[in-house]
């Protein structure tokens, strides 16, 4: 279990991972050793996995987003996996039900690059078939 003082040190660094150890001590109004310390506890227990850059939204407006759903042959699902995983445009992958067996979200510079990538994605062992959604608008994002 991670105690109050853990949780409203993770909620500070969620809104900002970049803060330093000065700037949350302060916040938080603690010591920047116990900081230091809190933080190194939380990452040792897997509680931090790491840190990453979230887009911004212009950004993430001029990209070229699809979902793209995956038949997947059952004995090739972990290679599969493994080689969508190394496909950098790939931000997301989903083990879902029905007709498809995943579901991929793919976001691309261009709808040319889109077409590679796509392209790629059905010539990997193991895939069957794929059927691919260009997400025109966000309605709303929570």
């Amino acid at each position: 279990m991670i105690s109050k003082e853990d949780e409203k040190l993770l909620a500070v660094l969620k809104h900002n991972a970049r803060a330093s150890i000065s700037d949350l001590a302060r916040i938080l109004d603690l010591s920047r050793s116990t900081v230091q310390t809190r933080i190194a506890r939380l990452e040792q227990s897997g509680v931090i996995k790491g840190y990453s850059v979230d887009y911004g939204d212009d950004y993430i407006a001029s990209l070229v987003s699809a979902h793209v759903s995956i038949k997947v042959r059952q004995k090739l699902t972990a290679k599969t996996n493994a080689e969508l995983k190394h496909i950098s445009q790939v931000s997301a992958l989903y083990a879902i039900s029905g007709e498809y067996d995943l579901i991929a979200i793919v976001q691309a510079q261009s709808t040319e690059q889109l077409s590679h990538i796509l392209d790629d994605i059905g010539n990997l062992d193991g895939v069957e078939r794929t059927n691919s959604s260009v997400i025109l608008e966000t309605k709303f994002k929570r």
